[in-house]
């Protein structure tokens, strides 16, 4: 059975290796975890090992917010690299005793006739209890380190493992948006892995050694909408729609986006759907007043089951259009933030939908609307003027774009390795 040491801080970043571990014990059987990842995963995989830092305790959004997790990031870098040298250390001895085992086993058949009892016990004593050393500084090796995503705190974690001396192979998964700032981490990044395991047919444009390995969301999605059901969108009146409203998983972003969307909603007479992640569905009060909303969950479900939804920017977006289900994109975020990206970051668009629609200039997908522009007055115009049939003739692209998913792909790189 292998233990992989797994770094996955994001909501995202544990769905998709959620996804990845479904099939890792479909295919390959029983497995071990270690580092930081959701601690939902022990219960489901039925887990030995609980995660050294649970990823709740690394939510942030934008760069003020991120601040005040630098010093925990350093720690637990540090904690990290100190458990897998160990690992390493114990794989070293392990392999040491093995073969002073064998050493041993042929002196003892070599020398039993002259030796006593009491002599041959007494080795044999003296090696269990260097086996019992051995264990107490970690039972399992470690076979691979997967890092999801989050470079702030991978690429300075794949640095000091490199810098300790480990040896066990770094997968890097989700690469980080180079080819929206900071180019100059590529050579870094490709230094400090072993594989990049990349899920945007364009990250090859950027990185010399990259592979694509697929996109996450087509291993997630199960239902997509058919010709029938944009049909029946297109039919249906005002009062029978119904709209869904993502405004997000973290805090910072719910706070911002809930007033909007909640006068927004006043607007709609049919069913009102306000999507909330699972984490979230015990702090409500964060989200504040909610009549008039149904509170669902599941993502996914929600989206196919919506004619409309007004989504925070994130995953959600690109979910939303590969399900087939016409949307807005709505994003406020802290001035300083929005400044320091624009000083950086030089994208037309900030919905993955519409990226992709860039990369392959192809017209965008879905409107957008940042910071001031978000307010109901504009986000009702939009939704009064959307061009369906517009959205609707452009899905195909995306689905032909990213061909498949990537968690098989994943399972076999990590049993191979």
């Amino acid at each position: 059975m292998k233990t992989f040491f797994v770094c996955a801080l994001e909501p995202s970043a544990n769905l998709h290796l959620k996804e990845i571990l479904k099939i890792y014990r479909q295919e390959y059987g029983k497995f071990e975890l270690c580092g930081i990842f959701d601690e939902a995963l022990c219960e489901e995989f039925k887990l030995k090992n609980k995660p050294l830092y649970s990823s709740h305790e690394f939510s942030a959004m934008g760069f003020v917010e991120i601040i005040p997790l630098i010093f925990k990031a350093k720690r637990a870098i540090k904690e990290l690299t100190q458990m897998l040298l160990k690992s390493e250390m114990h794989l070293v001895q392990e392999k040491q005793e093995s073969s002073n085992a064998k050493n041993l086993q042929k002196l003892t058949n070599s020398f039993a006739t002259s030796q006593s009892p009491k002599t041959t016990q007494e080795i044999k004593e003296s090696q269990k209890s260097k086996e019992s050393q051995t264990s107490t500084i970690l039972q399992t090796p470690i076979n691979a380190v997967l890092c999801i995503d989050s470079p702030a705190f991978n690429i300075p974690l794949a640095k000091a493992l490199k810098k300790a001396g480990s040896k066990v192979a770094r997968i890097y998964y989700i690469l980080p948006q180079v080819w929206a700032w900071k180019k100059g981490r590529i050579p870094v990044i490709e230094s400090h892995f072993d594989i990049l395991a990349s899920i945007l047919p364009f990250d090859e444009k950027f990185f010399t050694k990259s592979v694509y390995v697929g996109h996450p969301l087509l291993d997630e999605i199960k239902e997509f909408k058919d010709k029938n059901t944009q049909n029946a969108i297109l039919a249906k009146k005002e009062e029978q729609k119904t709209i869904a409203f993502l405004p997000g998983s973290r805090k910072s972003e719910i706070t911002r986006l809930m007033p909007v969307f909640r006068e927004l909603s006043q607007n709609f007479k049919g069913q009102k759907i306000l999507c909330v992640p699972p984490f979230n569905l015990k702090k409500l009060e964060i989200y504040g007043e909610l009549e008039g909303f149904v509170i669902q969950s599941d993502t996914p479900k929600v989206l196919k089951n919506a004619d409309f939804a007004f989504i925070c920017s994130g995953t959600a977006t690109l979910e939303a259009a590969l399900i087939g289900t016409p949307f807005i994109l709505a994003y406020k975020a802290k001035k300083i933030d929005i400044f320091i990206a624009k000083f950086f970051v030089k994208l037309k668009h900030i919905g993955l939908a519409n990226i992709f629609c860039d990369f392959a200039d192809k017209e965008a997908l879905n409107p957008e609307f940042l910071q001031e522009e978000v307010n109901a007055k504009n986000l009702f115009r939009a939704y009064l003027n959307y061009d369906y049939k517009g959205f609707f003739m452009k899905l195909d692209f995306l689905k032909e774009y990213l061909k498949f998913g990537s968690a098989k792909n994943l399972a076999k790189i990590l049993h191979e390795i």
